[in-house]
């Protein structure tokens, strides 16, 4: 199939669906105020993730065969997105969110069939297999997945951007694979470009700011979660009538979310280090590091979607070399150590790094 027509038709579907939801987003309450953590000017509509699932939803009913497993995937990411969409409005509690990411991720696993089994050649010696512990594992997966984009998402295009990252080598991943569920990863891409050039407002300056709001960070932590799952793990299924063999290594999936994975574990380990909830919020992700040290927004975003484009970069390579997982993996760990250690001295960094410009 010509993958130029569904991307354009996820684009254009994408941009039509800012441009009809936005007006309604004040009646609908989906705005977003200025406070003591949040900091833009005036109230900015939440729309962006209603948008970007419109433009997936119709493009991939058009483009994709129909079968149980997409549309148990179809009606999962309704679902997610509506809670979203009431997080949005009402500011759910963690605890509604939490019973609603696991009825989510129970779709997933005993609807569609799809769990994590194996973790991999991660050690080296013998195959880690999880057997049915992979159910629990799988609903950890689901919740650290959503709760990982849902907390990146700080300033302007970022998790636009790092999501666009991971769909893009999930894409690669799949299409190389000869694997149809390509096509949910590229239609991601053309959704979220949509949606980036109203919230960076680039290059139109004049468009109207948006903002993707709990409702698509959600969506696309769902989304990745279920593409890692369905790329990572043989699957057969009698009751769905699908099989295929893993299109990539369990391992490769770190690297792909790297920069939203790390910095969600850092963070929660350092709020409960401090005796607080893992959920509270603060002011101490990657990107407010950035900027306390004197990087603007723009480029903070740069850096960050480069260092992230890095990462994915590695685990592409790694798969395509058929890298040995072990060696993937315990580079995935020192990766994670140094982030940990760069985090905890990161204001002697950034003042040797000063000195040295």
């Amino acid at each position: 199939m010509d993958v130029l027509i569904p991307f354009l038709t996820a684009f254009i579907l994408s941009f039509a669906a800012i441009l009809a939801v936005n007006p309604l987003a004040d009646k609908l309450g989906l705005l977003d105020l200025p406070n003591e953590r949040k900091c833009h000017d005036g109230a900015v509509p939440l729309i962006g993730g209603i948008a970007i699932f419109i433009g997936v939803l119709f493009t991939s009913t058009i483009f994709i065969e129909s079968s149980q497993t997409l549309n148990l995937y179809l009606i999962s990411s309704a679902l997610i997105l509506f809670i979203g969409v009431l997080d949005d409005r009402y500011d759910l509690s963690v605890r509604v969110r939490l019973v609603a990411q696991v009825i989510v991720a129970s779709i997933l696993i005993f609807g569609a069939g799809l769990y994590l089994t194996s973790f991999g050649k991660i050690f080296y010696f013998f195959e880690f297999e999880l057997g049915y512990l992979g159910i629990i594992v799988t609903i950890l997966a689901v919740i650290g997945s959503i709760n990982a984009f849902n907390m990146v998402d700080g300033i302007d295009g970022l998790a636009g951007m790092l999501s666009l990252v991971t769909f893009s080598s999930l894409t690669v991943l799949f299409f190389l694979a000869n694997n149809d569920w390509y096509l949910i990863p590229l239609l991601f891409d053309a959704a979220i470009l949509a949606y980036l050039l109203f919230n960076l407002r680039w290059p139109f300056a004049e468009f109207e700011k948006i903002f993707m709001g709990d409702a698509g960070s959600m969506l696309i932590g769902l989304t990745v979660v279920w593409l890692l799952v369905l790329g990572t793990q043989p699957l057969h299924s009698s009751m769905l009538n699908f099989e295929h063999s893993s299109v990539f290594s369990p391992v490769t999936a770190l690297y792909l979310i790297a920069i939203p994975l790390m910095d969600m574990a850092a963070i929660m380990y350092r709020r409960v280090k401090k005796g607080l909830s893992p959920f509270k919020p603060d002011r101490d992700h990657l990107h407010h590091i950035f900027e306390r040290a004197g990087y603007n927004r723009k480029q903070t975003l740069t850096r960050i979607t480069c260092l992230s484009i890095l990462l994915a970069s590695l685990g592409l390579i790694g798969e395509l070399y058929h890298v040995a997982e072990w060696i993937m993996f315990s580079g995935f760990i020192c990766l994670f150590l140094a982030y940990n250690w760069a985090l905890a001295h990161v204001w002697q960094i950034i003042t040797w790094l000063k000195r040295n410009e």
